[in-house]
C-alpha cells in the first residue's frame, strides 16, 4: 500500500498574479530562469490558501481577488524533479515584490505582457499563451 501512495503525484498551484496596472509579476529562480510564481499545496491546505502563501513567500504579494481557471497540467515529465499535477490560476494582487526565499528567488519583478523576459521557462511561456489565447487547458 505504501509503494502506491509514493507513487502518487504531487498537486501544485502556479498563479498569473496581475498587479493593478496590469503588469504580470514572475520570479527568477536560482537554479536559473524566469517562472510564474507558484509551490506545492501542503498537506491539509486548500488550493487558493497555497496560492496565497507562496505568492507571499515568493513575491511579496497577497492576493486580492482570484480570476479564472487557466488549466490543469499533469504530463509526467513537465517536472524533472517529481510527477506533479499543477493547478493554473489568473489572480490580481496588491503588495510590495520582495522575496522572503532567497534560496530559491533570485529576483521578483513585473513584467508588461508584451515586454516579458527571454528567460522565461517553456512551462510558463506555454501556459501565458494558452491563458492570453482564452484557453482552458486540462492536459
Amino acid at each position: 500500500m505504501l509503494g502506491l501512495i509514493l507513487r502518487r503525484p504531487l498537486v501544485g498551484v502556479r498563479a498569473i498574479p496581475f498587479l493593478p496596472d496590469g503588469r504580470v509579476v514572475l520570479v527568477h529562480l536560482q537554479r536559473g530562469g524566469w517562472v510564474l510564481p507558484g509551490g506545492l499545496v501542503d498537506h491539509n491546505e486548500k488550493l487558493h490558501t497555497a496560492l496565497d502563501r507562496e505568492l507571499q513567500e515568493e513575491c511579496g504579494v497577497r492576493v486580492e481577488r482570484f480570476g479564472r481557471l487557466c488549466g490543469v497540467y499533469s504530463e509526467p515529465w513537465r517536472d524533472v524533479r517529481f510527477h506533479s499535477v499543477c493547478v493554473v490560476i489568473e489572480v490580481f494582487v496588491q503588495g510590495t515584490l520582495r522575496t522572503s526565499d532567497p534560496q530559491e528567488i533570485r529576483e521578483v519583478a513585473a513584467f508588461a505582457l508584451d515586454a516579458l523576459p527571454e528567460e522565461l521557462l517553456v512551462d510558463c511561456r506555454t501556459q501565458l499563451a494558452q491563458y492570453l489565447a482564452g484557453e482552458v487547458v486540462v492536459d
